[in-house]
């Protein structure tokens, strides 16, 4: 193995009370691509700044090798100079580069640095990171604000580049494509696991079954210890007392784990009962800015429990069409029609309504007092907040004192505790630590409402949509049941002639265009027998479960017979299930057919 361009030897380092780092030893090898894991408020970012050279550790050292480029993108860059081209050359770089790297990213060099949306800021600050050509590339949260193409541009970015990198991000998918080695920032210590991000989880499970192995070995030492310590310690002080001292040493070990206990969120939705069926309906919808078609004539069924994904570019028009889906905005052409008794909850990416002087617990209670209304029952603020991993002293605090994940997560407690049967969330994932990102997931699964997802993260679209809508930005609205890999496959080359955004300079000119295949204008003979097979199972299956149910109905059943009962029973799930997926295939399927044949 090389020696390394950069390491962290012993490191120590406290924030205030808090221990952050404790003996942190980790090296950086030439072109090694490694991500840098933890949950929220571990310290990832405060690392990467310390491998930056911005943070002197408390104790320890950092080693470098002469001569050695460092560029780091931080969580929130800021952006300064009168153009985005003087942005980009101020830390050095040639002018050619500059501009090389601000075209790749479909960034206009002569921009003024005022007024860039979060997207452009972030793309300005990594084509800034990539023109300097740096031995080192130190990234936090990189496809933050960055739509998916955009996101793919940085991937191929990188697997190009011949710099080390380090990476914090909480993108599955992206860390799975861009790294080969992980450092786990876990109990002030980082690990390190010479594998790529995604043979991550299963080392962690490993890892934590050994510690708790450990955990059991140590409880079970520490009580024989204590007995004999009870049974006469005094008599034999002398010839004891490194006995006695060992004793005192596990005991301490016992509080540093117990210290260590990770707490456990406990998130949950507040219902406000069922929707109805039809949820929203969107017929022959367009819209237009001035000169600029943002979506031609595009309809959609949302129905009850739904989870669709909407994608596209930055400025494509996301936004504006979950504004008309909800009524919030007239569409141009077309109509919109709202279910009944719909109740919606709104997480805005933008965190506009988070002040950065208002206290946590003027967050959660907006109407004063100190209880919080969760699913139908008050809860003291403080004790909610605790199921979102945040602590009394933190309730106390401002909102500037959070981190980017720390924000998304009150932003979530706020809205999980609002009645919804409809929720919307504008890039929720966010900043978030992959613990959360896990939990949520689950909570959104089990969600009995309708969900509406706007996100560039692709492993979150993949395990949640029952549907994805795209929008290109040329204003095509498409629509393809499952996720995003499913929307890749059945809808090839969809954003392949996307040049870029419109502040993009003139790109070189394509190569010739590919003849676009035939579409489709009816269902496949394998979807036609689904469709054939599910309206049959949804004729028949309802008498089966009303027999089945009648026959399990008779009291003396389980007593006469338990294990017919429990075969009734499991036959009765089964037919229940299959029914569920007759229904659900019949829906999607239908829709299918009726897009194609109107030609949509």
């Amino acid at each position: 193995m090389k020696p390394p361009i950069l390491a962290l030897k012993s490191v120590r380092l406290a924030d205030g009370p808090k221990m952050l780092f404790d003996g942190v030893d980790l090296s950086v090898e030439p072109r090694s691509r490694a991500c840098l894991v933890g949950r929220n408020g571990a310290g990832k970012s405060t690392l990467l700044k310390m491998l930056a050279g911005q943070i002197t550790p408390d104790d320890g050292e950092r080693a470098i090798q002469p001569a050695i480029r460092i560029a780091y993108v931080p969580q929130e860059p800021e952006i300064v100079g009168a153009t985005l081209l003087e942005h980009v050359t101020a830390g050095g770089a040639a002018e050619h580069r500059a501009q090389a790297a601000l075209a790749i990213f479909g960034i206009d060099p002569e921009k003024p640095t005022s007024g860039l949306s979060g997207g452009e800021i972030r793309r300005v600050a990594l084509a800034r990171a990539f023109a300097e050509d740096p031995d080192l590339l130190l990234l936090d949260e990189p496809t933050n604000h960055l739509d998916i193409l955009a996101i793919e541009t940085l991937e191929q970015e990188l697997a190009a580049s011949r710099a080390a990198m380090v990476i914090v991000s909480h993108d599955r998918a992206f860390l799975e494509r861009t790294t080969q080695r992980c450092f786990w920032l876990e109990h002030r210590k980082v690990r390190r696991l010479d594998k790529g991000f995604a043979a991550f989880d299963a080392w962690v499970e490993r890892v934590l079954a050994a510690e708790a192995e450990e955990g059991r070995k140590i409880d079970k030492k520490l009580e024989q210890e204590e007995h004999w310590l009870q049974r006469g310690v005094t008599g034999r002080r002398a010839r004891n007392e490194g006995r006695r001292r060992a004793l005192m040493d596990l005991r301490q070990v016992k509080v540093e784990r117990l210290k260590e206990v990770r707490g456990e969120m406990n998130m949950g939705i507040a219902s406000s009962g069922l929707s109805g069926q039809r949820v929203i309906e969107a017929k022959g919808i367009a819209k237009g800015f001035g000169d600029r078609t943002l979506l031609k004539s595009f309809s959609t069924r949302i129905l009850r429990g739904d989870r669709v994904a909407i994608v596209g570019p930055n400025g494509a028009g996301k936004t504006t069409l979950v504004k008309m889906l909800l009524g919030e905005m007239a569409p141009d052409e077309g109509s919109v029609k709202l279910g009944a008794n719909l109740e919606t909850a709104y997480i805005d990416q933008a965190r506009a309504d988070l002040k950065p002087d208002m206290m946590l617990r003027d967050v959660l209670t907006p109407l004063g007092g100190d209880q919080v209304m969760v699913r139908g029952q008050p809860k003291h603020v403080n004790a909610y907040a605790k199921d979102f991993l945040f602590t009394d002293a933190q309730i106390r605090q401002p909102v500037r004192s959070l981190s980017g994940g720390e924000r998304n997560r009150l932003l979530l407690a706020r809205a999980l505790a609002t009645p919804a049967n409809l929720l919307i969330l504008d890039e929720p994932t966010n900043d978030l630590d992959m613990d959360t990102l896990d939990l949520l997931e689950d909570l959104l699964a089990d969600f009995e409402g309708t969900l509406i997802l706007v996100s560039h993260d692709r492993d979150f679209i993949d395990r949640l949509a029952t549907s994805t809508i795209a929008l290109n930005g040329r204003g095509d609205v498409v629509e393809t049941p499952g996720g995003w890999q499913d929307f890749l496959r059945q809808n090839p080359g969809y954003f392949g002639a996307i040049a870029g955004p419109a502040s993009a300079p003139a790109a070189p000119k394509a190569a010739p265009k590919p003849p676009e295949p035939k579409k489709a204008t009816k269902l496949s003979f394998k979807d036609q027998h689904r469709l054939k097979e599910a309206e049959g199972l949804m004729a028949t299956l309802p008498a089966k479960i009303a027999k089945l149910e009648a026959d399990m109905a008779d009291p003396a059943l389980y007593t006469r017979d338990p294990a017919g009962f429990d075969k009734l029973s499991k036959a009765h799930s089964a037919a229940q299930a299959q029914l569920v997926k007759a229904e659900e295939d019949w829906m999607t399927l239908e829709e299918m057919r009726e897009a194609l044949e109107s030609g949509r």
